[in-house]
């Protein structure tokens, strides 16, 4: 199914205001807490974010690229994984919003961008 806007699914280890950031100009984004996730794996908080159909953001490279090349590897699809350095949520917002403003969903679906 075809989607312009990317929805976002916030890994717990990223500032809940950055939520609150982005929806404020009008994207969807759920938070790990919002979706009562906390705790999962690295691996269930992507499961859980392709089966809503919402790009990851997450802090955690390593673990994040290492299920990208796994999914790559059997052929599994996912909704994009956008990986951030840790900064103010401000900053990280600028840098989110200029993806979810220049990307549709569709574009970023099976890829890995980096903030």
């Amino acid at each position: 199914m075809s989607s312009l806007f990317i929805a976002l699914y916030l890994d717990e280890d990223v500032d809940v205001l950055l939520a609150d950031l982005i929806r404020a100009r009008g994207f969807d984004v759920q938070t790990t807490q919002e979706a009562e996730q906390i705790g999962r794996t690295d691996a269930e908080q992507l499961t859980y974010a392709v089966r809503q159909r919402r790009a990851m953001l997450t802090h955690n490279r390593v673990d994040f690229e290492k299920l990208a090349e796994e999914y790559f590897n059997v052929g599994q699809q996912h909704c994009g994984i956008l990986i951030a350095v840790r900064r103010p949520p401000y900053d990280l917002a600028k840098r989110v919003l200029t993806i979810l403003n220049l990307v549709t969903a569709d574009e970023i679906e099976n890829q890995i961008r980096y903030l």
